[in-house]
């Protein structure tokens, strides 16, 4: 099981970030899209790093077009000598609607159509193909010399690996079939990990004539850990909040309906709407808290991580929202590479 960790958007600090990363022993990095840019902390990352593979947990895709995504990828792809992955998300109708001012409709169908789509233009500039793709969301039919990078810039690596991030089954079943990875939503159990989403990636790769093997899933990652009972505790508050927030969400609701707390979505989605974030942190009681996260001192973490997930996922990165002191994380880390 790879282990990854993250870095910010801060642009003065990414790269040293992925130094200490790389140092310290983990496999990739991931960079969010939330205030900032996701891909201008990863050149940073590339380039102050020799081994380290870099990717966004996510680049909104439905806030950008194919041909700006497949540009991105490239550059970066060429830059790290292939160690990029373009990791994606579909995000929810109003912050794209509202706040992209992009267009949404048929999520996980529209997905597919970009994922093919950013295959066919790699396939022109990669392998000369004809630009021919002709989708019912995404054209692409025009391409010259003047605006196609040199094949060159990544012939000796391969064009980046594009992995998607999900919860709903249909979203599932297109990264099963069209991509090379699937990052779950840290919105996630190991029961919905095992009863929903594997069958629905292995749904997609049986439609594209494929097995799982050589697929990667990113697990599931809440932590709450720290030397400290009552920084333990502080840790806990915060992803109760966390997950509170998520389970606000109406297109989440089927990871809680799976273990009978439907209702729960209802009542956090109505706080939610008179803005009481704190007093729905409040809602999540241990058992929650305990499904949807991993929760000890650090020498408790490696064991339940590998126990819940360590036969289902290839790699694992920590969901922490809260200030951690990085001691405890590296016996995590120490500890998940020795197993």
């Amino acid at each position: 099981m790879k282990v990854d960790g993250g870095i910010g958007a801060n642009l003065h600090e990414a790269g040293a970030q992925a130094k200490e990363a790389e140092a310290a022993g983990y496999a990739g990095v991931w960079t969010a899209e939330t205030s900032h840019d996701p891909f201008f902390p990863l050149l940073l990352a590339a380039e102050h790093t020799s081994t380290l593979e870099i990717g966004t947990s996510i680049a909104v895709a439905f806030a950008r077009n194919p041909m700006t995504l497949a540009n991105i990828g490239w550059d970066l792809q060429s830059f790290s000598k292939g160690r990029f992955i373009i990791g994606l998300g579909s995000q929810i109708k109003p912050h794209i609607t509202k706040r992209f001012s992009m267009e949404w409709s048929h999520p996980a169908p529209r997905m597919r159509e970009m994922v093919l789509a950013m295959r066919a233009i790699w396939d022109c500039w990669l392998n000369g193909a004809k630009l021919e793709f002709r989708g019912e969301f995404y054209k692409h039919t025009l391409m010259t010399p003047f605006f196609a990078p040199a094949a060159a810039d990544i012939s000796d690596y391969g064009v980046a690996k594009i992995f998607l991030a999900g919860v709903g089954e249909l979203m599932t079943e297109v990264a099963g079939e069209v991509c090379d990875g699937f990052i779950c939503h840290g919105f996630t159990t190991e029961k919905y990990l095992r009863e929903v989403t594997i069958p629905a990636l292995e749904r997609g790769r049986a439609k594209a004539g494929k097995t799982m093997d050589g697929f990667e899933i990113v697990g599931p990652s809440f932590v709450v850990t720290a030397a400290d009972d009552n920084d333990l505790e502080a840790a806990a508050v915060a992803t109760r909040q966390q997950i509170a927030f998520y389970g606000s969400t109406p297109a989440y609701r089927g990871v809680l309906e799976l273990h009978g707390w439907g209702g729960l979505q209802d009542e956090l989605n109505a706080l939610s709407k008179q803005g009481k974030w704190v007093e729905m942190g409040t809602v999540i009681d241990d058992e929650i808290l305990n499904t949807f996260a991993v929760v000890g001192q650090p020498e408790q973490i490696a064991p339940e991580l590998h126990r819940r997930y360590g036969d289902v996922i290839q790699r694992i990165s920590f969901y922490a929202p809260y200030r951690a002191d990085p001691e405890p994380w590296m016996r995590v880390l120490a500890d998940l590479k020795a197993l």
